[in-house]
């Protein structure tokens, strides 16, 4: 028998001790004043970052209280985390890597324009490969002249789900975290070929790879 359960029981509980660890964990930031000028500059913004650091990444958010936005699926794990994440202060748009995806970028745009909130993309996520750039990420950056920043969180100690597709990350409370933010960048708005893409792809990955390192 299968039981239903209301995502909003789930998600206020799990918010809540969210928050707590959060708020415990000890953060060492380098790059923030790339994020400083980029805000000065008036443009829009989107974090770039991989999926198994998202955790970490958007536990510094709620320290530091920034206006984030980002894209969660329209399934019900995915009303989960929405409920999660609205609770922790994001703005959410719903929407599927395989259908309404372009709704849902086209949702996350008009709420970076319109509200200024800082997007944040998951650029490997939902389903991987692992630490492989989507279009996506590219696609809302030229449609908004949106400055890319690279960012990157390092946890001393995680949990680590090693037979997830991302190996993705838990923080441990009271663990250390290593942020760092990358040099802003923007990509043309002039429509790019699929090898361009490619390219474009590539220089962000390899931008990853070379942000900082662990403990």
């Amino acid at each position: 028998m299968k039981i239903k359960v209301n995502p909003a029981l789930i998600a206020a509980p799990l918010a809540f001790c969210y928050k707590l660890m959060a708020k415990s964990l000890r953060f060492e930031v380098e790059g923030l004043e790339n994020v400083t000028k980029a805000l000065d500059s008036k443009k829009t913004i989107i974090m770039a970052v991989w999926h198994n650091e998202l955790l970490a990444l958007s536990a510094y958010g709620i320290v530091k209280d920034l206006p984030y936005v980002t894209i969660a699926s329209d399934s019900n794990d995915g009303q989960i985390i929405t409920d999660i994440l609205e609770r922790i202060g994001y703005e959410v748009v719903r929407g599927s890597s395989s259908k309404g995806g372009l709704k849902a970028l086209l949702g996350m745009t008009r709420v970076m324009k319109r509200k200024g909130r800082v997007g944040i993309i998951t650029m490997d996520g939902p389903k991987g490969p692992r630490h492989k750039v989507k279009p996506g990420i590219m696609a809302i950056a030229q449609r908004t002249g949106s400055l890319i920043i690279p960012m990157r969180g390092y946890l001393k100690n995680p949990i680590v789900f090693e037979k997830a597709w991302d190996k993705f990350e838990l923080p441990r409370p009271f663990d250390r975290c290593k942020i760092f933010m990358g040099t802003p960048f923007q990509i043309t708005d002039q429509k790019l070929s699929s090898e361009q893409l490619k390219l474009e792809a590539d220089k962000i990955e390899d931008e990853m790879k070379n942000l900082g390192s662990g403990f």
